[in-house]
């Protein structure tokens, strides 16, 4: 009898563990999805942030791939046939810095511009980054940093135009401080219009240089 209630004993104890561990492992499972419902939120509302409120509202939500191989996921479906994405991960460095949304047209613009493959664009096509951009060379298409001599620019709130026949672009400066809209990456097949509707941030003065004795 004191055999099978020290087994008896032993059961409850090992049963009241699992227990224990399962609620354990329930409530971090919680935690993480809590966690993650709040983060996918906070991608929603800056995402939204990039176009006007009429647009973002009713846009798909689209967030960027854990790896640069993987898919795009997707955060919200949408209704309007505009896509809006939060920051990039690769260039952003903080939330804010360059979400952007895109019309379907301009949406098959980036994803010719991501595989790098030619463009096929057949309608004119916008996008709006009205939280303005960390910044771009405007001689390199697929640079990644600043260097002497790509003309790293940082923009202010803008949109983005596609024109169906590029040569319609060649009217207009690449100069991104003449005071109105100008050509990015002209004269490539990913030359796109930029229209300011705010402020660009002033260039960086150059340093002087000494002359030599």
């Amino acid at each position: 009898m004191k055999r099978t209630a020290v087994v008896l004993m032993g059961c409850l104890a090992v049963a009241g563990g699992m227990l224990a561990a399962q609620e354990t492992a329930q409530a971090h499972h919680a935690e993480h999805a809590a966690a993650a419902k709040a983060g996918s939120a906070a991608k929603i509302r800056e995402a939204m942030s990039a176009a006007p409120a009429g647009i973002g509202k009713d846009a798909a939500i689209m967030d960027w791939p854990d790896t640069p191989d993987g898919p795009m996921k997707q955060l919200r479906a949408g209704t309007n046939g505009w896509m809006c994405m939060p920051s990039t991960p690769q260039v952003s460095g903080g939330v804010g810095a360059d979400p952007m949304c895109l019309d379907k047209t301009f949406s098959g613009w980036a994803e010719a511009f991501i595989g790098k493959t030619d463009p096929k664009v057949t309608d004119i096509g916008m996008a709006y980054m009205l939280r303005g951009d960390k910044g771009a060379s405007n001689t390199d298409p697929f640079a990644t940093g600043p260097t002497a001599d790509n003309h790293w620019v940082k923009s202010g709130p803008h949109v983005m135009v596609i024109l169906p026949k590029p040569a319609y672009l060649d009217v207009y400066p690449s100069d991104p401080n003449n005071g109105g809209p100008w050509v990015m990456w002209k004269g490539s097949k990913y030359a796109h219009l930029m229209v300011p509707v705010g402020a660009m941030p002033r260039p960086a003065a150059k340093k002087a240089t000494s002359a030599a004795p």
